[in-house]
């Protein structure tokens, strides 16, 4: 007949409160990491499609300029008109001459306000500034 001793249970415990711990600490870190996104990559701005589409270097922190399907230019939530961006632009590359530029045209938008938007930035300095576009389904 095979005695069992009571201390030998005792051994075998298993503390899952640090584990618990470490999980909801994971838990509250990605839910915070994922929810601070760019306010421009939330707008509901709907890009039209292209094939040659790709991403954009984030070599340095660029400048996103949307043109909603009503012709403004926000930057940074922030509706500016076209004195205002040119500035900001200026300044932008006075600090960084070759500053990026994405510009992100909603696919509903006359092509004259994305026009409009490309002319201050070359006027402000932009070298190249980038058209965004999504890829072809």
């Amino acid at each position: 007949m095979l005695i069992r001793n009571a201390e030998a249970r005792d051994d075998s415990h298993i503390d899952f409160v640090p584990m618990v711990d470490v999980l909801f600490n994971l838990l509250i870190f990605f839910l915070i990491a994922t929810s601070m996104a760019q306010t421009e990559r939330e707008m509901r701005i709907a890009l039209p499609h292209a094939a040659a589409s790709g991403p954009i270097s984030i070599a340095m922190r660029e400048i996103i300029i949307n043109v909603d399907s009503e012709g403004k230019a926000i930057v940074g939530g922030k509706v500016m008109d076209a004195g205002v961006l040119a500035e900001t632009l200026r300044s932008a590359v006075a600090a960084n001459p070759s500053q990026k530029v994405s510009v992100r045209g909603d696919r509903t938008t006359a092509y004259a306000n994305v026009a409009r938007v490309l002319d201050v930035c070359k006027g402000a300095g932009v070298q190249q500034p980038y058209l965004e576009t999504v890829p072809l389904r």
